[in-house]
């Protein structure tokens, strides 16, 4: 209960001075309009589509992180179970693992122009970096006591120990993993719309571009709800899911 007032306290705090700022001649109102300002811009941006461009950007999210956490953590386990893959994709992960997800932007604009599509492979990149690593870490980790233990009560069969061993031995990690690429992903929806695929990210760089302030604040609030509105669902999914661990 404390905890919790003091974070509302910090946050009228932080709205305080920041309505203070532009009114009080600290800061331009062009570069920061004050808060109170905010709803009237977010009616503009509503009249103006911002809905469409939150359903756009979504679906192309949503789509991206099921491609890129699915193939990442398929290829995490198989790694993991497969040294010999291990020692074969070594070096193209060593190559290509320092490569930021908003790097392949315009790899995405070249093959799919600037379309949907190119945001899907973009995000799906970003969540595939970062759930492939976390999945093969998290089967490594098992304790191989618990994999002989299976063999040794006849349940050592490939598919059988990766379902009843491996993925309940490594949920906490791949868990772990996915959450790291929603975030990823959305870095990778705004990278996408700031080099002007459509979207709400292409919206806020229009924003910009026309000095336009409180609309660029208006989009900036948009992501940081929708990414705190994924992540907490997601933590929602994660306690349940790992519930019979406690």
């Amino acid at each position: 209960m404390k905890r919790a007032v003091l974070a509302l306290a910090g946050l009228g705090a932080v709205l305080a001075v920041w309505e203070g700022a532009p009114r009080l001649g600290w800061v331009s109102p062009s570069v920061l309009p004050p808060p109170s300002g905010l709803p009237l811009a977010f009616w503009r941006a509503y009249a103006d589509g911002w809905l469409d461009a939150v359903r756009e950007s979504l679906g192309q999210y949503l789509m991206g992180v099921g491609i890129g956490a699915g193939l990442g953590i398929l290829l995490g386990f198989a790694v993991a179970l497969s040294p010999r893959l291990e020692a074969l994709l070594s070096g193209p992960m060593q190559v290509l693992r320092p490569v930021p997800a908003l790097a392949w932007v315009p790899v995405g604009i070249l093959w799919f122009g600037f379309t949907g599509p190119a945001v899907i492979f973009v995000v799906a990149i970003g969540v595939f970096g970062a759930n492939a690593p976390a999945a093969c870490g998290a089967v490594q980790a098992v304790d191989r006591e618990l994999v002989e233990m299976a063999e040794a009560y006849g349940q050592g069969g490939r598919w059988s120990t990766a379902a009843k061993v491996l993925l309940p031995g490594a949920a906490a990690g791949i868990l772990v993993g996915i959450r790291a690429g929603l975030a990823q992903g959305w870095l990778a929806v705004v990278g996408a719309g700031l080099a002007g695929i459509p979207g709400l990210g292409q919206r806020m760089e229009q924003a910009a571009s026309g000095h336009a302030a409180d609309a660029v604040l208006v989009y900036l609030i948009t992501f940081m709800a929708l990414f705190g509105l994924t992540d907490a669902l997601w933590v929602l999914v994660r306690d349940r899911l790992s519930a019979w661990q406690r």
